[in-house]
C-alpha cells in the first residue's frame, strides 16, 4: 500500500546570531539551538557579534545586554542600522523591569531573564519564526497590490481551456517546475496563479516578476537582495524577492528576456535551492516552487545561443500553452460578462449585460491583443453605458469601424498575423522595435512582414 505524501512545510528554522561571554551558556547555546532545528553563531563578546553581522544575515539576534566592551543594547542599537529585518532578543541576569523596558525601548521583539529556561526560549524563537513568516506574506502582498487585476479565476468552457484546467488540476500539487507558453496577452499570470493556488503552498507568497522589466544591473539585487553597501545607491539591506517568496512560488514572467548571466545563477537556485545577496559572503536555502511564461521560442534561443540548453530543460518539467483568445471565441460572451462585472462590481447576476448586436461585434472580432485587448474594450464600454446592456456604440472607435466592413468572411493565418502586427505598432505609437519585442519576433521578421504586406496590396 502506498503511503500518502504529507503536505510539505517549509523549512522554519531560525538562523541565529548568539552572544554572550558566559561560556557554560554557549556551549549550551550550540548543543541546543540546532535541537531546535536553528543554526547558531557563536560570539564571546559584543565586538565580535557586530563583525558577525557584518558580513552574514540573521533571523535573530540573542544578545546578552550585560557585557564586558560592547554592551547588548549597543549591538541592538547598531544591528537595527546594519540589518534592519533582524529581530533582537535580549537575555539580562537582574530580573529587573528597568533592564527589559530598555531592551524594548531599543527595539527589542522580547527578553528573557538568566538563567532562561529552555522551553521558554523554544516557544520565544517559534514566535519570531511566526513574525517572520507573516512579514514575508505582507512583503509579498505589497508587491502585488499594484499589480494585481481582479480575481485569478480562468474563465471559460471552451475545450482549449478545459485542457488547461484539467493540467493545472495534475501538474499543482507536485513540486515540478512549470513552463507556461502562449501570446502576449493571454492570461500566464492567471494561469501561473492557479499553479499556486492549487499546491500545497497556496497559503504561502505567490510573487511575480517581470524580468523584461527589471533594467540588468538590478536583476541581481531584485531576484536575491543585497548588503548594504555591495554596490552604489545601496544604502540599506534589502531582501530579494527569491526570500519574500520563501515557501511560497515565484512567478518568472517573460524568461526569455533574462540575461545569460542570470541564467547561470538561476540555474543554481533551482538545483540547489541556495541564494546570495549580493555583497553576502554565505548562502542561504530558500524553499520555492518556480513557474516560468515566455511568448519566445526558447528552443530557437538556445540555437542561436541566446539561453542556457540546461536551464531550458530545468524549468520545463512541464509545459503548458495557452491558448489565444481567437482559438476560443466560444468563451468571449463569459469573459465580456466577467470583465464587465470587475470593472461595473454592483451589476446585478440577472441582469442581461450585452446586446445581442455587441456580442456580435465582439465575437467577429480577431483579437490580436488577446484577453488584454478584451479587457481594455469592456472597460471603455463600461465607462460609457450609463444603462445597461451595452451597445456597439459604447465600443472604442477605432474598434466599432473595423466591424463595420461587412459580412463575415474566412480570413487566413497571414491577415492574423498582420493584424497582431498592426494592432502591436498601434500600441507601441509605432515604435516597430517595441512591437517586435511585445510579439517575439525579430526587428527584421517585422520589416519583412510589412513588405510583403505593402507588395500585397500593390499588386491587388
Amino acid at each position: 500500500m502506498t503511503k500518502k505524501s504529507s503536505k510539505p512545510t517549509p523549512h522554519k528554522g531560525l538562523k541565529v546570531l548568539f552572544a554572550d561571554d558566559e561560556d557554560s551558556l554557549q556551549e549550551v547555546m550550540k548543543l541546543e539551538l540546532p535541537r531546535m532545528g536553528h543554526t547558531v553563531t557563536v560570539c564571546p563578546d559584543g565586538e565580535t557579534a557586530l563583525a558577525a553581522l557584518e558580513k552574514n544575515n540573521y533571523d535573530c539576534l540573542l544578545v546578552d545586554i550585560d557585557m564586558p566592551g560592547i554592551s547588548g543594547i549597543d549591538v541592538m542599537s547598531k544591528a537595527a542600522e546594519m540589518s534592519p529585518e533582524t529581530v533582537a532578543i535580549v537575555l539580562t541576569g537582574k530580573s529587573s523591569v528597568d533592564s527589559a523596558v530598555a531592551a524594548l525601548r531599543f527595539g527589542a521583539f522580547d527578553y528573557l531573564t538568566k538563567p532562561c529556561r529552555l522551553f521558554e526560549l523554544k516557544s520565544l524563537l517559534q514566535k519570531v519564526a511566526e513574525n517572520r513568516k507573516l512579514r514575508r506574506q505582507y512583503l509579498a502582498v505589497k508587491h502585488q497590490l499594484m499589480k494585481l487585476e481582479g480575481q485569478t479565476r480562468l474563465v471559460g468552457n471552451s475545450d482549449a481551456m478545459g485542457s488547461v484546467r484539467k493540467m493545472i488540476t495534475r501538474v499543482a500539487p507536485t513540486p515540478s517546475t512549470v513552463m507556461i507558453h502562449g501570446e502576449t496577452g493571454t492570461g500566464k499570470e492567471l494561469v501561473a496563479r492557479a499553479f499556486h493556488d492549487q499546491s500545497h503552498r497556496s497559503d504561502m507568497p505567490f510573487v511575480a516578476i517581470n524580468c523584461g522589466a527589471l533594467p540588468e544591473s538590478l536583476i541581481e539585487s531584485e531576484l536575491f537582495g543585497h548588503r548594504r553597501g555591495a554596490f552604489t545607491g545601496a544604502d540599506e539591506n534589502r531582501v530579494g524577492l527569491f526570500e519574500v517568496a520563501n515557501g511560497g512560488t515565484v512567478f518568472l514572467d517573460e524568461i526569455g528576456e533574462l540575461p545569460k548571466t542570470m541564467q547561470a545563477k538561476l540555474l543554481r537556485v533551482l538545483e540547489c535551492g541556495e541564494i546570495r545577496r549580493v555583497g553576502d559572503n554565505e548562502s542561504f536555502v530558500v524553499d520555492v516552487r518556480v513557474v516560468c511564461a515566455t511568448n519566445r521560442d526558447l528552443s530557437q534561443m538556445v540555437e542561436d545561443g541566446e539561453f542556457r540548453e540546461d536551464l531550458m530543460f530545468r524549468i520545463n518539467t512541464f509545459e503548458i500553452e495557452v491558448p489565444p483568445l481567437r482559438s476560443r471565441i466560444s468563451d468571449i460572451p463569459l469573459l465580456a460578462d466577467h470583465l464587465l462585472r470587475r470593472f461595473r462590481p454592483n451589476v446585478k447576476e440577472s441582469g442581461r449585460t450585452f446586446s445581442e448586436r455587441a456580442l456580435e461585434f465582439l465575437t467577429a472580432h480577431v483579437w490580436p491583443g488577446n484577453v488584454r485587448e478584451l479587457a481594455n474594450v469592456i472597460e471603455h464600454a463600461a465607462i460609457l453605458c450609463d444603462q445597461l446592456p451595452i451597445e456597439p456604440e459604447h465600443f472604442p472607435q477605432r474598434f466599432a469601424k473595423r466591424q463595420l466592413r461587412g459580412p463575415l468572411r474566412p480570413i487566413s493565418l497571414r491577415e492574423i498575423e498582420m493584424q497582431a502586427i498592426y494592432a502591436s505598432i498601434e500600441r507601441h505609437d509605432g515604435n516597430k522595435q517595441a512591437a517586435a519585442a511585445e510579439l517575439g519576433i525579430s526587428l527584421k521578421t517585422l520589416y519583412n512582414r510589412l513588405n510583403q504586406a505593402s507588395q500585397l496590396k500593390v499588386s491587388a
